[in-house]
């Protein structure tokens, strides 16, 4: 994991908030404590997450594909196999399916992003191609390897598109990372089309969904880290 990855727990709840109530613990301050557990509790609720998720969702859906001129894949996790190899996490290999899927329809070239993530493994962006070609038998034309973040994939895939005249772009990703990555994108200057890989939390609520879950905090944290990235997305885009 690198620095950032190791200081966004301590930044993004839920895991900022056991903290917390540890700290207010040890400092007696009992009703700080509380209000930590309860932040915890209620994030722990798929009813709370599936509404972070939701509101997310409703952002950026599915758009018009006619004008794209290549598909940008964004890079998520990787997974170290016993062998050493570096292997594309489940959120990349589900990008993956759905841009091997857009390439076979359209004939568009692809681009896969992402730099390092784990001190150790190869770039994302190295994992995502070599599971194109093995898995999917499909070779991406170009491949974005330095970058951080979601911002910088989409400065490096600009620049990297630009020799070959490319534009416009179909960017692949969970439907409820795509508000950041549209604001990304249009930062870096290229007309960005929304290619969804699916849409998470489109079910009505039931009596389950009040059940405290661990499942629950992963989305939680998930909504919770897109909606701050956001934030500091649009204030980099402003600056």
């Amino acid at each position: 994991m690198t620095l950032g990855g190791l200081a966004t727990p301590f930044v993004v709840p839920p895991a900022n908030l056991a903290v917390l109530a540890a700290l207010a613990l040890l400092a007696g301050r009992r009703r700080l404590a509380g209000l930590a557990l309860a932040g915890l509790l209620l994030l722990s609720l798929p009813a709370v997450a599936n509404g972070l998720m939701a509101a997310l969702e409703a952002g950026e859906g599915p758009g018009d594909p006619a004008g794209a001129q290549a598909i940008v894949v964004l890079g998520g996790e990787v997974e170290r196999e016993a062998d050493g190899r570096t292997v594309p996490g489940l959120l990349s290999l589900e990008r993956l399916r759905v841009a091997a899927a857009l390439a076979r329809r359209s004939g568009l070239p692809l681009l896969v992003a992402g730099g390092v993530t784990r001190v150790g493994a190869a770039p994302v962006a190295d994992a995502m191609a070599d599971s194109l070609r093995d898995d999917f038998a499909i070779a991406p034309r170009w491949v974005e390897d330095r970058s951080a973040d979601t911002f910088e994939n989409a400065a490096a895939a600009a620049a990297l598109l630009a020799p070959a005249g490319v534009r416009s772009v179909l960017v692949v990703t969970q439907q409820w990372h795509m508000r950041r990555a549209m604001l990304a994108f249009a930062a870096a200057g290229l007309h960005a089309i929304p290619a969804p890989v699916t849409v998470l939390a489109g079910r009505g609520v039931a009596a389950e969904d009040f059940i405290p879950s661990a499942q629950a905090w992963l989305r939680s944290y998930y909504a919770l880290h897109e909606w701050i990235g956001i934030g500091w997305y649009g204030l980099r885009a402003w600056r």
